[in-house]
C-alpha cells in the first residue's frame, strides 16, 4: 500500500537531489527514509530511484510516477485547506497558475475585481515562461487552475475566454504607420526578440515565418513587459500581446497583416470546486484581451 508519506519523502528526495540532505529535511532517520522509499517500490514493482555515489537518479519508472506523486500531495494540501477553511480555522487560498504575459496584461484587472468580492480569499500565482511549462505544472498539481494559452491534448475541463490579439510596436520617432502592417515589410528590421524558453519567441517567430522571413535579432529580453518599451526606445520593432501596454505609450501601434492571435483559457484537471469556477466565473465577466486605450490608437491610425 502505499501512503501518502511516503510519497512525500520520494518527492523531497527528487528535489534535494540526496537521501542525507532529504532525511534533514523531512525530520526523519537516513534509514527510515531507505526503508520508506524501498517499501514504495515494492509497491510499484521496481526501482524508482538509481543511488549514485554522490547524488540520486530517476529510474524510467521514478520519472513515470513523480508528477503523480506531486500532485496528490497538491491534493491532500488543498484538501486540508478546504476542510480547515469550512472550520473556520483560517482563510482560504486559491492557487492559480499562469504565463508572464497573462500576468501583466490580463489578470491584474480580474484580481482588482477578485480583491473586491472576496478579500478574505488570497490568490498565490504561479508563473511561468511558457505554455507547455505552465501545462505540465498544472498535470504535477502546482496549482487549483491555470490561466493562458489552450495547451495541446489538455483532458481536463478547458473555459474559453477569448482570442488574445498581437500588435506591433514602433518607436514613436518613426513616420506614423498605417493602420496595417504586413510584417514582410520589416523583413531586414532588427527585432526585439524574446529570450529562449519564453512563449512569446516561437508566437513572434512563427508569425514571420509565416510572413516568409527569419526575424533578424537586434536584443532579447527575459522580461516580456520590456520588449515595447524597447521597441519605444527605438531598438527595433516588438510584436507584443495588446494587453500588455499600458495607457501612457509613446510608442506607434499598429496591427500586424496577416493579424496573430492566440485562444486564452482557464484550465483545471478536473471539475473545479466551487472556490476556483467562482474564480473561472469572474475570468470570463472580466477579461480584457483588447483593451480600451489600445483600440482607440489602432482605430484612430485606420
Amino acid at each position: 500500500m502505499t501512503t501518502l508519506r511516503q510519497l512525500e519523502y520520494l518527492v523531497t528526495v527528487v528535489a534535494e537531489g540526496s537521501f542525507t540532505r532529504a532525511a534533514e529535511l523531512l525530520h526523519v532517520t537516513q534509514p527510515a527514509l531507505s526503508h520508506q522509499i524501498r517499501a514504495l517500490e515494492h509497491a510499484v514493482g521496481g526501482p524508482l530511484l538509481e543511488r549514485l555515489p554522490r547524488s540520486v537518479r530517476l529510474t524510467p519508472m521514478g520519472r513515470a510516477m513523480l508528477p503523480h506523486a506531486q500532485a496528490a500531495l497538491a491534493d491532500a494540501e488543498r484538501a486540508r485547506c478546504a476542510a480547515r477553511q469550512a472550520g473556520g480555522l483560517e482563510a482560504g487560498e486559491l492557487e492559480v497558475a499562469t504565463v508572464y504575459s497573462v500576468t501583466l496584461g490580463v489578470l491584474p484587472p480580474v484580481l482588482r475585481a477578485w480583491r473586491r468580492r472576496h478579500p478574505e480569499i488570497q490568490v498565490r500565482l504561479h508563473e511561468h515562461r511558457h505554455t507547455a511549462e505552465l501545462a505540465e505544472a498544472m498535470l504535477a498539481g502546482e496549482a487549483d487552475l491555470a490561466v493562458g494559452p489552450v495547451p495541446d491534448q489538455w483532458t481536463g475541463p478547458i473555459r474559453e475566454l477569448g482570442v488574445e490579439e498581437f500588435v506591433v510596436v514602433l518607436p514613436a520617432t518613426s513616420p506614423p504607420p498605417a493602420s496595417r502592417l504586413a510584417l514582410s515589410e520589416l523583413a531586414g528590421a532588427g527585432w526585439v526578440h524574446y529570450a529562449p524558453g519564453n512563449g512569446l519567441a516561437e508566437v513572434l517567430d512563427a508569425a514571420c515565418a509565416q510572413a516568409g522571413f527569419q526575424p533578424r535579432v537586434a536584443i532579447r529580453t527575459e522580461q516580456t513587459a520590456a520588449a515595447p518599451l524597447l521597441a519605444e526606445a527605438g531598438i527595433g520593432p516588438a510584436l507584443v500581446p495588446a494587453n500588455l501596454l499600458p495607457p501612457q505609450f509613446d510608442g506607434h501601434v499598429v496591427r500586424p497583416d496577416p493579424p496573430v492571435t492566440r485562444r486564452l483559457a482557464a484550465y483545471t484537471r478536473s471539475r473545479p470546486d466551487a472556490l476556483t469556477a467562482a474564480f473561472a466565473d469572474l475570468l470570463a465577466e472580466t477579461i480584457c484581451v483588447l483593451p480600451d486605450h489600445v483600440r482607440a490608437r489602432l482605430d484612430q491610425a485606420s
